[in-house]
């Protein structure tokens, strides 16, 4: 009877991991699979012989080993020629085709296959009679090392292929990694213990996978993707797809994303996408593979050395690098948020020369352990802004500084404080020279008034001039047209052009007004939904905030931020003047439904969208026809959420609101894939919609974040 138990919670326990770890489908709740646990490793104790290799109590039942011992590959483990660029991309497929003339086989065709290329550490795992019995690095690509007790604690790995008749012996292919979240958090914990850190998620793979302690590895949250097969005694498959579909049924974690494509043109295009989407995903990847679908036509062409002639890796730029980091900057924001930046040598990191990146806040840097002196390691992924990862602990010299936020504003000199329940300093001075500047620079960016020709520079020349010293000022300008041309670096020409840009900019419109006020939490949609409730300048004046919180997805936080900023007689006396210059600050409708694919549809935008600002990505939902809104809600009918979503993703998930991916919403707004929908008849759950600020809004807001 234990026996049967035994064997019982065996299979439960396999399919559990399986589900949760490959699938990403949870069947049971942690204390179910606890108890299952227990009641196995019980029966074990109680009787060794029940114990089995496959058993999930032996993930982590090896004792540390001496050393590894060499392991040599079935079949060898080939390195890939790499392509950088369509070109060479082109030139790989004209000497396979060559190739395949040259061994008889031109009238053959062919499909190819285009994975992504995971910047792990590639292993062979060899399973005999359907039980793992090794694993092992690459190693030279003959000879790997033996790291079979560490292998077994990644979760995503089966013990045992799943199905009733395993083959007699085959060896799985695949690439061990660390997702990056886990390996940013993994990078900080690290730091704070003053270990040495990583400088890429593929290192941290690789040391976690070599420790000669399994219960260390254990520790580290690694995963696996399965792409091929090595030796396979019994496994009929006859190409690339195939093999895929086998390891799925096999149970390994396989990309759901494979492109198989007929021409060499769309596997230009299948690397591309890989390309944009790169910064969307939670794993690293530093090109994508390219491959010769056929099995039997990868045998006759062979290799060339140590690379297949039937593969290729299409390189990306990478998008990690080590600098020095010389010094911690203060940028203050329009709302006296003072926010910490790295002063970096310049490093070229993901195709573009970087030399500073955002900290965020003093927390931030704290988590982190930043020292100004450090060789830290900075990322960069498709059109996010530059982050510093982490210190290179090891590298310290002893020479480096902690990092103090000031005590004082370093604009204006005033004491700065640190609202409750706040991680962010602020000055609190309305007259901080800095806020100002900052103000008027979003007052004129494209977004709000759209003002060409008032760039950073200039808003600093025009303000040093004593000529505009708030957002009213810009529209007095052509009354000193000879003091603008007499600055530096104006002349008749652009004096004119910015003049013309500044008069153009009066009718932009009241919801664009209310937006380039730059007031805290309101952004261009929240601006949009003020204007339905508040649709001129003296209602919004003579609004409370319970009037303001009326507005679609306004919630207390984002009316009492108005009415704070309204409260200021500086601010009304500014708006006042805006109209009496005639700027528009009335009469505008809200955003109205249009055609397109998001047609009727409310929409929320949450994460890094890879091409799009977090507002041009608005903009395209309104333009597609759609409603873009803040706040995720029981009437939102989709969130596009990219890389970082956080908790509108959840509160998404929670009340049955679809989710299109980014790679998915540019397939919506291409008309290429349908929208996801609520199922019909499905039930739409109560909101619990809280009245948190919109995301995106903060200071200094510019890239999706």
């Amino acid at each position: 009877m234990s026996a049967e138990r035994a064997a019982e919670l065996r299979r439960l326990l396999a399919e559990a991991n399986h589900r949760y770890y490959v699938l990403d489908d949870p069947s049971v709740d942690d204390a179910v699979y606890d108890a299952w646990m227990r009641e196995l490793t019980a029966l074990e104790e109680a009787d060794p012989g029940l114990r089995t290799p496959d058993s999930p109590t032996q993930r982590v039942g090896a004792a540390p080993a001496g050393q590894f011992a060499p392991v040599r590959h079935l079949v060898p483990m080939l390195s890939l020629a790499n392509a950088r660029g369509p070109g060479e991309l082109r030139d790989w497929h004209r000497r396979a085709r060559e190739a395949m003339r040259a061994v008889g086989l031109e009238e053959e065709s062919f499909r190819m296959v285009v994975e992504p290329k995971i910047d792990g550490l590639a292993v062979s795992l060899t399973y005999e009679d359907g039980v793992l019995v090794r694993g092992a690095t690459r190693g030279d690509g003959t000879t790997g090392e033996d790291v079979t007790a560490n292998l077994r604690t990644v979760r995503a790995i089966p013990l045992r292929l799943r199905g009733t008749a395993p083959p007699a012996r085959v060896e799985v292919r695949g690439e061990v990694y660390l997702p990056l979240g886990a390996f940013a958090e993994f990078n900080a914990s690290r730091a704070r213990a003053e270990l040495p850190t990583f400088a890429n998620p593929r290192n941290a793979a690789a040391g976690s996978l070599r420790q000669l302690d399994p219960r260390v590895t254990a520790e580290r949250p690694l995963s696996i993707w399965c792409y091929a097969l090595g030796a396979a005694d019994g496994v009929e498959v006859a190409d690339q797809p195939g093999v895929l579909a086998w390891l799925r049924e096999a149970g390994f974690p396989v990309h759901p994303d494979i492109a198989v494509v007929d021409d060499v043109e769309d596997a230009v295009a299948a690397c591309a996408r890989w390309e944009e989407r790169r910064a969307t995903l939670d794993f690293d990847i530093d090109g994508a593979v390219v491959k010769i679908d056929r099995l039997d036509v990868q045998a006759a062409l062979g290799a060339v050395g140590r690379a297949p002639r039937w593969a290729v890796a299409y390189k990306f730029a990478p998008t990690t690098a080590t600098t020095l980091l010389r010094d911690i900057g203060i940028n203050v924001g329009r709302t006296g948020a003072l926010v910490p930046f790295a002063q970096m040598d310049p490093v070229e990191v993901g195709g573009v020369v970087v030399k500073q990146a955002t900290l965020h806040n003093q927390e931030d840097i704290a988590r982190k352990d930043l020292r100004i002196g450090d060789r830290v390691v900075v990322q960069r992924a498709g059109d996010v802004i530059p982050q510093v990862v982490a210190p290179l602990v090891q590298e310290r010299t002893g020479d480096e500084r902690p990092f103090v936020m000031p005590d004082h504003c370093p604009a204006c000199g005033t004491p700065v404080v640190q609202p409750e329940g706040e991680v962010q300093m602020r000055c609190p001075n309305r007259s901080c020279p800095a806020q100002i500047l900052q103000t008027i620079q979003h007052f004129a960016s494209r977004g709000a008034m759209d003002i060409e020709g008032l760039g950073e520079k200039t808003v600093a020349k025009l303000h040093a001039a004593g000529l505009v010293r708030d957002v009213a000022d810009i529209y007095t300008l052509r009354d000193h047209e000879a003091e603008v041309v007499a600055l530096e670096g104006f002349k008749d020409v652009s004096a004119r052009n910015l003049l013309r840009g500044i008069d153009a900019s009066r009718e932009r419109g009241w919801p664009r007004v209310i937006y380039a006020l730059g007031i805290r939490h309101v952004g261009e949609i929240t601006a949009r939904a003020i204007a339905d409730v508040a649709p001129s300048l003296d209602a919004l004046l003579a609004a409370s905030p319970d009037d303001l919180a009326r507005a679609e997805g306004v919630g207390p936080v984002v009316a009492e931020s108005i009415a704070e900023h309204l409260s200021s007689e500086d601010n009304r006396r500014a708006l006042l003047r805006l109209r009496e210059y005639g700027v528009t600050v009335e009469g505008e409708a809200a955003q109205a439904p249009g055609d397109g694919p998001l047609a009727g549809m409310t929409v929320v935008i949450t994460g890094t969208i890879p091409g799009h600002t977090r507002d041009e990505a608005r903009r395209a939902v309104v333009a597609a026809g759609g409603r873009a809104t803040d706040s995720v809600s029981a009437k939102t009918d989709l969130v596009v959420a990219g890389a970082g979503a956080g908790s509108k993703l959840a509160k998404a998930e929670r009340l049955g609101v679809p989710v299109a991916d980014a790679a998915d919403f540019a397939g919506i707004l291409g008309g290429e894939i349908p929208v996801p929908r609520r199922e019909a008849g499905e039930e739409t759950p109560p909101s619990d919609a809280a009245a948190e600020p919109p995301e995106g809004d903060a200071d200094g807001a510019g890239a999706a974040a």
